[in-house]
C-alpha cells in the first residue's frame, strides 16, 4: 500500500472519534415489561414512567464526562418514543403526559442544554407494524418515520441502525441513506446501508487489537457471522463503536434484577481495551419504570469517569512529532502508563512502534504494538522508573504523524 492509497477520515469522522465516549440509553416498552425484546404485541397503556427526567439521564453521562447521548427512539417491538404520524404505536397512544409526551424531545432539549451530542437508534426491524412483510409498503412506513426524526430534533450525532432481527432482510437502504444525507448530513451512520461508522463485532465494550480504522465489512448482528452488505459509496475509513450494558447483558431495565453492576474495575477495563485500541466506547444504561436511572448506576458512571480523569487526565509530559518523539522528565518519574495518537487525517499510517525507557544509559522496551490509530493505551503491569522516554515508528506507510505521545505516573 502507497501513501496515497491509504483510507483517510472525512472531517464528521475526526470529529466523532474524538468523542470518544458516549452513553447508551435503551428506554421503551419493554421497560414496562420485563423484556429484552418485546413481539410488538404488548399495550401501550403500559407505558407511564412516573417520574420520567431526561435531564438526569443527560446530566449524569455529562457529569462523567461523556459527549454524546444515544437513545432506542424505536426498538424491534416497533413503539415510537416520540408522537409519530406513521403509527398509534407511540407515546401518543400512553396514559405518559396524556398522550402528549415525547421522550426523543426530552432527551434532544437535555442534550442541547447540556452540551452533549445526540443521536438515535431507529431499529429497522419491526413486530408490531402489519405491513412489515411488504417490503415495498414497510420502506414507505420506516422512511417516514426515519424523516420525523431527521428533521424534527436538531443536529444528530449519529443514526443507530441495529442489524438484529433483519439477518437476511432488504431494505431501501439507496433511499434511507438519501434521507440521512439530504436531512443530516454530519451525522455518523451505524453499520448498515453506507455506514461511517461499523459495530466492533461483539457486545462486550472492547475492540480486538489491532483494530484497524479502514474496513470493508462488519458483522450485521449478534446472531449471524453474516457480514453486512454496504452499498457501493461506503467509505473505506470505518471506525468501530464498543457498545455495552453496564449491568452484565442487559440492555433494559428489569424488576428484581439480580444481575451484577460492572465494577468500577472492569469498567475502566473495558475503557482500555475500546478507546484505548481506537475505538469509541458506548456504554448502556437504562432508565427504570419510574423513568430514571438507579442511583447505584448513576453513582459507577461517574467512579467511571473520575478514573478515567485521575489515570489520563494529567500527563507527566507529552510531545509529538514524527519518526522518533522523545520525552525528559526533569527527574524519574514512576511510569505506568503511555497513551499515543496519530494524526489520522493523514491516514493510520503507523504499522508497528516500540516503546522505551533510558535507565542506566541503557534503553529498554517498556511497550510494543501495531496500531496507533486515534489513541493507543499502553499500561505496564510493573512500572518503570525513568527520566527519559522515547517512542520509535518502525514500520509506517509514508511519514508517519504523531499527534501526542504521553506518559503517566498514575496507578
Amino acid at each position: 500500500m502507497t501513501e496515497q492509497l491509504l483510507a483517510r477520515p472525512s472531517k464528521q469522522q475526526l470529529a466523532w472519534q474524538d468523542l470518544e465516549l458516549g452513553m447508551f440509553c435503551h428506554f421503551g416498552l419493554n421497560t414496562f415489561c420485563d423484556r429484552e425484546w418485546g413481539e410488538g404485541s404488548d399495550s401501550p397503556g403500559v407505558f407511564n414512567p412516573a417520574a420520567l427526567d431526561a435531564r438526569q439521564w443527560v446530566t449524569t453521562a455529562k457529569l462523567a464526562g461523556f459527549n454524546y447521548f444515544m437513545l432506542t427512539a424505536k426498538h424491534h417491538d416497533g413503539f415510537c418514543l416520540w408522537p409519530t404520524k406513521t403509527t398509534d404505536y407511540s407515546v401518543k397512544s400512553s396514559p405518559w403526559r396524556n398522550g402528549q409526551g415525547d421522550v426523543v424531545r426530552e432527551c434532544a432539549d437535555a442534550c442541547r442544554e447540556e452540551g452533549l451530542r445526540f443521536g438515535i437508534y431507529i431499529s429497522p426491524w419491526d413486530r408490531h407494524d402489519p405491513c412489515y412483510p411488504d417490503e415495498a409498503a414497510y420502506n414507505e412506513v420506516y422512511c417516514a418515520q426515519l424523516t420525523e426524526l431527521l428533521t424534527g430534533y436538531g443536529p444528530l450525532v449519529e443514526v443507530w441502525f441495529d442489524g438484529a432481527g433483519s439477518e437476511g432482510r432488504q431494505y431501501d437502504w439507496p433511499r434511507i441513506m438519501g434521507l440521512v444525507k439530504q436531512y443530516q448530513p454530519d451525522a455518523m451512520v451505524f453499520n448498515m446501508g453506507a455506514p461511517t461508522v461499523r459495530w466492533v463485532g461483539n457486545e462486550d465494550g472492547e475492540a480486538p487489537y489491532p483494530c484497524w480504522n479502514a474496513a470493508e465489512a462488519a458483522r450485521v448482528s449478534m446472531f449471524t457471522n453474516d457480514m453486512t452488505a454496504w452499498l457501493p459509496e461506503t467509505p473505506e475509513w470505518v471506525p468501530a463503536e464498543c457498545p455495552v450494558p453496564i449491568r452484565g447483558n442487559h440492555w433494559f431495565w428489569h424488576p428484581n434484577d439480580e444481575t451484577p453492576l460492572r465494577s468500577l474495575e472492569e469498567l475502566i477495563g473495558l475503557y482500555e481495551r475500546s478507546v484505548g485500541h481506537g475505538a469509541t466506547l458506548l456504554l448502556n444504561v437504562a432508565p427504570d419504570n419510574k423513568g430514571l436511572f438507579l442511583e447505584e448506576e448513576v453513582q459507577r458512571v461517574i467512579e467511571l469517569g473520575d478514573e478515567i480523569q485521575r489515570r489520563y487526565a494529567s500527563p507527566l509530559a507529552k510531545s509529538s512529532g514524527g519518526r522518533s518523539v522523545s520525552i525528559h522528565l526533569k527527574r524519574e518519574e514512576d511510569i505506568h502508563r503511555m497513551v499515543i495518537m496519530e494524526q489520522i487525517e493523514h491516514g493510520e499510517r503507523v504499522r508497528s512502534y516500540v516503546v522505551e525507557a533510558e535507565r542506566e544509559g541503557d534503553w529498554i522496551e517498556i511497550a510494543r504494538g501495531s496500531a496507533i490509530g486515534h489513541k493507543k493505551i499502553d499500561s505496564l503491569t510493573v512500572p518503570i522508573r525513568a527520566s527519559n522516554i522515547r517512542l520509535t515508528i518502525l514500520e509506517s506507510v509514508g511519514e508517519p504523524h504523531i499527534r501526542s505521545f504521553s506518559v503517566y505516573n498514575s496507578l
